[in-house]
């Protein structure tokens, strides 16, 4: 069968290939399908990738033998830029605003006492080394808000709940990575403070170049019309990535680079931003997909017998001391009920980044490294097990669900650059308040005006009277001083309906 380790090279056929793209495509399909059965089941998909990868590993059908650390650790980074591209481009800014002290202090001081407990843990309850046992504390204090909002996501939380666990999980990562690389070099770790101080400069120096190259690739698109639409959502990519290494190469934290480059240009309004949103989820689901098969085919399930119990034991104290102490610790001050901290103690779910980040000392060549992969990879599959399916009903026992809003409108918004203006494409989804409301009361800014309106497939020019509907098309078409103002407007009647004005959603319309 397939060895994917050491041995003869063999040249590199057209019929090697077209077997390669076809395993490829069959793996995708079958991780698509999972994803359907992910939704269904509330579990993660991440356990389903990752049982696609030790199915076609060398304990499983497809008996293919992979060990290669250093390339899985390359190509997890890769995998993690993308992802926290995706999610930085899905956040709210308005959301995580109010959230972002909270969600800071959990990302810094949260990730200290969780690595402080859980290491105290490895080493005297398993008896790990000190070093080993800081690797495994490090490793799994970084939180995954992909692996929360896919069990979450039938359940309407606060705006608080969800804006601080995703912006700390979009934090997180930087001191984590951080953490782990200097806890896998060789010789002892010296001057604590020292390791503080770099961490604060890196994360610093990350957030500056992120902000920097967000505001500037911002500012290009939005100021330079592309000759094709899908331009745009390859463009905001490559923007992104140039700030992970622009970030990097500056000696900071690149993955906070990309995170806040990405949350930049996602509340920027850019030019065909649906299609560039639908772009980015789409590359976030192929990353997660490839990096989660090529852990279960690093991993080798008859090795995980003696690292089962390790494993379950630094899983229970993380869980339900370590977590829960550094959520009261740091959310106490901010007055946040008990019952979000509740939630947000038991959301801390674990995805790929702590299995990624067990490579680096597999790479590094510490010593027991592999037995810290083992333990990391028992400790994230049956933690997530246990509280994916679980956390729906502790949100509904809680009583944190919060009331349905009404369905944002999908605005498209392509640059008229000659003509100084812009065509906005209105798209009145079914939960909008925006149904019933006649053209005139949309009161648009002087300087826009609804020219045309798609209904069953029919356009028509709409008079002042007319009613809209759910499921119509609208186009709109806005100078540029007051095309910020006009979608303002649009997005308030949507949320509002014809008390927009009446709720102070007003959008700072005018009598257009």
């Amino acid at each position: 069968m397939t060895r994917v380790s050491q041995g003869r090279e063999r040249p590199l056929t057209v019929h090697h290939l077209n077997q390669l793209l076809l395993v490829c495509s069959l793996v995708l399909l079958v991780a698509v399908a999972a994803v359907r059965i992910s939704s269904r089941s509330g579990l993660p998909s991440l356990l389903v990738y990752l049982g696609i990868g030790i199915a076609m590993g060398q304990d499983g059908i497809g008996d293919i033998h992979f060990d290669n650390a250093e390339l899985t650790q390359v190509i997890g980074y890769a995998a993690l830029v993308v992802i926290l591209a995706e999610g930085g481009l899905g956040t709210k800014w308005k959301e995580i605003e109010p959230a972002l002290p909270a969600a800071t202090a959990l990302a810094l001081a949260g990730v200290a006492v969780s690595v402080g407990v859980t290491a105290s843990a490895a080493h005297y309850l398993i008896g790990l080394e000190w070093r080993q046992a800081l690797i495994i504390g490090a490793v799994v204090s970084s939180t995954d808000a992909a692996a929360v909002f896919s069990v979450l996501r039938k359940i309407p939380l606060p705006s608080r709940i969800t804006g601080t666990l995703e912006a700390e999980s979009g934090f997180n990562d930087a001191p984590v990575v951080i953490l782990v690389v200097a806890f896998s070099q060789a010789g002892p770790v010296e001057h604590w403070y020292r390791l503080i101080g770099e961490i604060t400069l890196e994360l610093a120096i990350g957030a500056a170049v992120g902000i920097a190259v967000g505001w500037l690739g911002s500012w290009g698109l939005r100021h330079v019309a592309l000759p094709a639409s899908g331009l745009y959502p390859i463009a905001v990519m490559a923007i992104a990535v140039t700030a992970y290494a622009a970030g990097a190469l500056a000696h900071g934290s690149g993955f906070l680079a990309v995170y806040l480059a990405s949350m930049a240009m996602g509340n920027a309004k850019l030019p065909h931003w649906p299609a560039t949103r639908g772009f980015a989820d789409g590359l976030g689901w192929i990353a997660q997909i490839g990096m989660f098969v090529l852990l279960g085919l690093l991993v080798t399930p008859h090795e995980l017998g003696d690292d089962v119990l390790p494993g379950l034991v630094i899983g229970l104290v993380l869980t339900m001391v370590a977590r829960p102490l550094s959520v009261v610790l740091c959310l106490t001050p901010f007055r946040v009920p008990w019952q979000e901290q509740t939630l947000m103690s038991w959301a801390g779910l674990r995805g790929a980044v702590p299995i990624i980040l067990a490579t680096i000392p597999m790479v590094n060549g510490v010593e027991g490294s592999r037995r810290v992969f083992n333990i990391v990879f028992v400790l994230v599959v049956v933690y997530t097990l246990v509280q994916g399916p679980t956390l729906p009903w502790l949100a509904r026992k809680l009583r944190l669900g919060g009331d349905a809003e009404a369905a944002d409108l999908g605005i498209e918004s392509a640059p008229l650059e000659r003509l100084r203006g812009h065509l906005l494409s209105v798209a009145i989804p079914e939960g909008s308040r925006m149904h019933g409301v006649e053209v005139n009361e949309l009161r648009l800014p002087a300087g826009a005006a609804v020219t045309l309106v798609v209904r069953d497939e029919k356009s028509f020019v709409p008079l002042p009277t007319t009613v809209l509907r759910r499921g119509d098309e609208l186009l709109v078409v806005a100078t540029d001083p007051v095309r910020d103002a006009a979608e303002r407007r649009l997005r308030a009647v949507g949320h509002g309906g014809k008390l927009a004005d009446w709720l102070g959603t007003g959008g700072n319309g005018g009598s257009g």
